[in-house]
């Protein structure tokens, strides 16, 4: 399974799988997440590089994707990818039931440093664009969400 010149479909299984405990989270904590942290311009750029970041991981600009850098590039890709995967659903298992500064400073990195390094190895200019704004912005937010508990 390649990447054809509009879809990454390995993008959007890497979405897919990190979305699940997000959704398990919001489905069985009925009280879901209160954002303590109330920077609205941090949020906004948050959120906006969220979406985008989510859309370029599977979706291919012609123009603004420059294509894998090297020529293993697609294996290391997919290495990277599945990995970092691994390690978010592994984050959740783990601190499931824990409130804590490394949970959610865990649970920010390793989603950011997808982004970053989807963007940087698929060599998708705008998706890593997206990924440099999310990555400070989400773990900022997470951070001061977990010292303001």
């Amino acid at each position: 399974m390649t990447m054809n010149k509009y879809l990454n479909y390995w993008g959007l299984i890497f979405i897919v799988v990190i979305l699940i405990p997000n959704i398990v989270f919001a489905i069985t904590c009925k009280d879901g997440f209160e954002n303590r942290y109330k920077n609205k311009l941090v949020g906004f750029l948050e959120q906006i590089a969220r979406f985008g970041c989510f859309v370029n991981m599977f979706l291919i600009i012609p123009f603004m994707s420059k294509g894998y850098w090297f020529k293993q590039g697609e294996t290391v890709y997919l290495v990277l990818g599945v990995i970092l995967v691994i390690l978010y659903c592994l984050g959740w298992i783990i601190f499931w039931k824990e409130d804590s500064i490394r949970k959610s400073l865990y649970l920010s990195i390793i989603p950011s440093l997808l982004f970053i390094e989807s963007g940087i190895t698929s060599g998708n200019i705008l998706l890593l664009i997206f990924a440099v704004i999310f990555a400070p912005c989400h773990i900022l937010i997470s951070y001061m969400n977990a010292i303001l508990i």
